[in-house]
């Protein structure tokens, strides 16, 4: 593998769900000329020659069977902050994890999967089943008063480039005024971009009678969306995760469609127009 070579980091925990996940990275991987890495994260350091043994039969297995073979981490450390850590020390440009959900008590795990992206500055894929044989074809981009959702737009010009994307603008229908009035400068902005970027686009609005997660979900369902790009909470804090931050609910939507989660950056923000 070339040194040089950008990679895309798969949290690996040797279940089905990190492998539906690996399959997503090689889809993505090959499109974008990427290298992957397992990662797997332990408790002690002397249970690392252990799994790099495991994970080494797993980049081996996935050789044979994909002709692609990741690179393989074991590091000590802790899910909610070593992913992220990790991502940024071998300048990953995506990390791809799995998720199984939100029934039961599964709920923990939207929760869980939000706690793993949050304050990460690198966007985070997160899936819950295999792949679609065709991938990104439409994204939904939901909208709603927020400036920093604006940032979502690098992203959607970067993946439109490569997958020939339809966007779906999804704006909220909040009835309150000002809201409003935001949410909508957001669309405006959102289209002026796109359509600088010569990117196809269309916009529908929510009807305002269900939570802006659910309709988004439904929205994207019904119009077979293969990715629903999302900006995390600015500044979430602990009753975020106790409450149920919005993203918890669309992560670990039961339509099972992956997810982009993308974090809130000032450096961002500051760059005009987005490029």
């Amino acid at each position: 593998m070339e040194e040089n070579k950008k990679t895309i980091l798969v949290p690996w925990d040797f279940t089905h769900i990190a492998e539906n996940a690996l399959l997503h990275a090689i889809k993505i991987a090959d499109t974008f000329d990427n290298d992957i890495t397992l990662l797997n994260i332990v408790k002690k350091q002397k249970e690392v020659d252990e799994i790099l043994v495991k994970l080494n039969a797993v980049a081996e297995e996935t050789h044979k069977k994909y002709n692609f073979k990741p690179r393989v981490l074991a590091v000590v450390g802790s899910i909610f902050s070593t992913i992220s850590e990790v991502a940024s020390e071998i300048n990953a440009n995506l990390v791809i994890m799995g998720t199984h959900g939100i029934k039961g008590m599964q709920k923990l795990t939207g929760s869980w999967a939000l706690k793993v992206i949050v304050g990460s500055k690198v966007p985070f894929v997160v899936i819950q089943t295999i792949p679609k044989e065709h991938v990104f074809k439409k994204i939904l981009v939901p909208f709603d008063h927020k400036m920093e959702g604006k940032e979502k737009l690098a992203w959607v010009n970067y993946l439109a480039k490569y997958y020939k994307s339809e966007i779906l603008l999804f704006k909220t229908g909040t009835t309150d005024e000002l809201l409003s009035k935001k949410s909508n400068n957001n669309i405006i902005f959102a289209k002026k971009y796109l359509e600088e970027k010569n990117i196809e686009y269309r916009v529908a609005i929510a009807d305002g009678k269900k939570s802006f997660p659910d309709e988004t979900i439904a929205y994207a369902e019904k119009n077979d969306a293969d990715l629903i790009l999302i900006m995390t909470t600015k500044d979430i804090g602990f009753k975020d995760y106790v409450l149920g931050a919005t993203e918890q609910e669309i992560i670990a939507n039961d339509a099972k469609i992956p997810v982009m989660c993308i974090n809130p950056r000032e450096d961002i923000r500051k760059l005009a127009g987005f490029n």
